[in-house]
């Protein structure tokens, strides 16, 4: 079965999280990514946080499934040959360079677009533009940046980031989306164009809520489905709010049986208006249905905090998972909190692809994320991620290179 970017050719320029989220993904889906990488050296995760000495490091395997290695010394004059080239074979460059560093090594998007007009340079940075453009940024520094730390955190307490990589992967996932519209805009246009996808911008994409909270913050100076209503005090700006739900529907972490010694013995609990008579009688508060107090969502904002409460009481006396399957049945919408340790070994995500096993010829088997996007058309086989210049020799053959020159570059420092 053929896969949905089949033919398309990836120049993997990028290095740690942002792009290769982005460039991995494309691989998922069937496009060929050659990664570039500095000989002997090659991308730095490859030994960051390691867990067995002298193999490639999961943070590095798992970035970068589905791609093929390449080693060329951009520094060196047949280096840059070598980088034409397959700026020549390719459909895409990606890179997450910091600001201003693939002009310093000769290759301009001017460059680029005068040797192959149908490129498309695709380009994480951490600011557009603007006074920071050329700032250097990290995960955490684009979570600070794009709003999602400023509302994060308990009502009462500082700032704080996410485990989500909301910064770095997400900025990926917003550029694959970028690279196939160009892709398909070329296909009406026949000219390459340039994509830039800035992490502030990618993070406050995924806080888009929270700007429309900051609006009717300053338009109704409340927000009432935040934990400070009605009691508390609402500045100017919109505030932590710990784990209320944020939306139209009421919802928290509650405690389930286990709680004292189990960390993730809790579940997350939507007071979903359609299903209240049913929340009602489940936990045994059937006058509640009918009470003015709790009738309406408009009421029952007013009494969050003794209603989770109360809730609460009731997923005390069972386990997240039995607990689930009472409040589904009841189509109650709900979800346990699960640790890394129960995904790892949940068995729906191993069929679904979600969770799968890889076979690493040094480090042996481990396990990673699979394509989070299923397509009937296009399945996903993750393969192992390239050991450093495992593809080299095979890579330059393609462009018309012979065993000679392949010889002669090796030697003189170019690959």
């Amino acid at each position: 079965m053929s896969k949905a970017l089949e033919g398309v050719r990836i120049l993997d320029f990028t290095h740690v999280q942002s792009g290769p989220t982005c460039t991995q993904l494309l691989g998922f889906m069937g496009a060929d990514v050659i990664k570039v990488e500095r000989p002997g050296e090659g991308d730095a995760t490859r030994g960051q946080l390691r867990d067995i000495p002298g193999v490639d490091s999961l943070y590095f395997t798992m970035l970068n499934h589905n791609k093929r290695s390449i080693t060329v010394n951009t520094k060196h004059a047949d280096g840059k040959k070598v980088l034409d080239d397959l700026i020549r074979h390719c459909d895409v460059l990606v890179e997450n360079f910091a600001p201003g560093a693939l002009d310093r090594m000769g290759f301009s998007w001017e460059h680029i677009h005068a040797v192959n007009p149908r490129m498309i340079v695709a380009s994480v940075k951490g600011f557009g533009p603007g006074p920071y453009e050329d700032c250097k940024v990290y995960e955490n520094v684009a979570q600070c940046a794009g709003g999602s730390a400023s509302t994060t955190g308990e009502v009462d307490g500082m700032p704080m980031v996410t485990g989500a990589q909301i910064g770095d992967s997400g900025t990926g996932l917003h550029l694959a989306l970028g690279i196939v519209a160009a892709l398909y805009q070329r296909t009406m246009t026949g000219r390459g164009q340039k994509v830039l996808a800035p992490m502030q911008d990618a993070v406050l994409n995924l806080c888009r809520v929270k700007l429309r909270d900051q609006q009717r913050l300053e338009r109704t100076h409340t927000l009432h489905e935040f934990p400070q209503y009605p009691d508390g005090k609402f500045g100017d700006a919109v505030p932590r709010a710990g784990n209320a739900s944020g939306g139209g529907q009421p919802g928290a972490i509650l405690k389930c049986k286990g709680w004292e010694t189990d960390p993730n013995a809790y579940i997350y609990f939507i007071t979903q208006a359609a299903v209240w008579p049913a929340i009602c009688k489940v936990i045994g508060e059937p006058d509640w249905i009918e009470d003015d107090a709790f009738k309406t969502p408009q009421a029952r904002l007013l009494h969050l905090k003794p209603i989770f409460r109360r809730i609460e009481q009731w997923t005390m006396t069972k386990d997240k998972f039995e607990a689930m399957d009472i409040l589904n049945k009841l189509d109650i919408p709900c979800g346990p909190i699960l640790s890394m340790k129960e995904i790892a070994y949940e068995p729906s995500l191993r069929a679904a692809g979600t969770v799968v096993e890889v076979d690493h010829p040094e480090r042996g088997k481990y396990l990673t994320v699979g394509n989070p996007i299923k397509m009937s058309d296009s399945p996903t086989e993750v393969t192992r991620s390239p050991l450093l210049g495992e593809h080299t020799d095979e890579v330059l053959a393609q462009l018309g290179y012979s065993a000679a020159d392949v010889a002669r570059l090796s030697a003189a420092g170019a690959v």
